[in-house]
């Protein structure tokens, strides 16, 4: 396994993804604590300078394991279950580029909040259509995507484990997977590790965080039986912590890698 952070590479107001205005000096300091690569949080890539991201990130031999997409609905309300079609046929049109840079990057896609399914409407089936349509582009592109379940708190569509392989199940696409997120599990999950289980081979990214969404070793979630599950179940993926930069990023970052390495480590070799 390896270990990852999520950063933004724009301002955003989702406190959980970190935005360093100061990008490379952060980047020296997740490669000095250990990681791996770095998760970027992207809002529109024609924004990227992705030449210059190569480099950056080539000069600390850190890799890109995904690409978020959520800044997109929460910047710009773009969403794949919105009622008017403009704005699901913008959304479609972003996650594609989002495709594009991942090719670029050796990345996976994730479908996070860009679902929406914040109000009373039903948009399953729109979901699922926009994401037919996803699953096609990224295949032509060799880019695996990954669904993520989300707290009912947060969207009422496909809040477990559970939902989200049926949804999968029902899209019939094989590039399609699962990101298993420890903090919206700790909510919607009745078992953690049965879930992580259930994922199985359709487990394709985990983010971890902890109870209270703050650095793995700041709440009461228990990691050694999260990375035993993944153990269990093969999974030889990244681990991207996605939590809240408090009391600020690399202090964050630190406590992770103090909290998830000795565990990635155990058992391996």
């Amino acid at each position: 396994m390896h270990l990852s952070y999520v950063l933004s590479t724009q301002a955003t107001r989702f406190a959980p993804v970190a935005f360093a205005d100061n990008f490379e000096p952060m980047l020296a300091r997740l490669s000095a604590l250990g990681y791996d690569g770095v998760e970027l949080a992207v809002r529109d890539p024609a924004l990227l300078d992705v030449r210059a991201l190569r480099e950056i990130l080539a000069r600390y031999n850190l890799r890109v394991p995904a690409i978020g997409t959520g800044q997109a609905f929460v910047e710009e309300g773009l969403s794949f279950s919105d009622p008017d079609e403009t704005i699901r046929s913008r959304a479609i049109f972003r996650i594609k580029s989002q495709i594009a840079l991942a090719r670029e990057l050796d990345a996976r896609v994730i479908i996070g909040l860009i679902r929406g399914g914040a109000g009373a409407f039903d948009g399953l089936p729109l979901f699922a259509d926009a994401m037919k349509r996803i699953a096609v582009a990224a295949q032509a592109s060799g880019v695996p995507v990954v669904i993520e379940p989300i707290n009912r708190y947060e969207t009422y569509l496909l809040n477990n484990v559970s939902e989200t392989l049926a949804c999968i199940e029902n899209i019939g696409a094989q590039n399609l997977g699962v990101l298993f997120d420890t903090f919206h599990a700790n909510i919607e999950e009745p078992n953690i590790e049965a879930s992580i289980r259930a994922c199985g081979a359709r487990l394709l990214h985990v983010h971890i965080a902890d109870s209270n969404r703050r650095a793995p070793g700041d709440g009461h979630l228990d990691f050694a039986r999260v990375v035993a599950a993944l153990r269990e179940i093969n999974y030889a993926g990244w681990l991207s912590a996605e939590i809240l930069p408090k009391p600020n990023s690399e202090d964050a970052a630190r406590q992770c890698a103090q909290t998830i390495a000795p565990l990635m480590q155990r058992g391996e070799g």
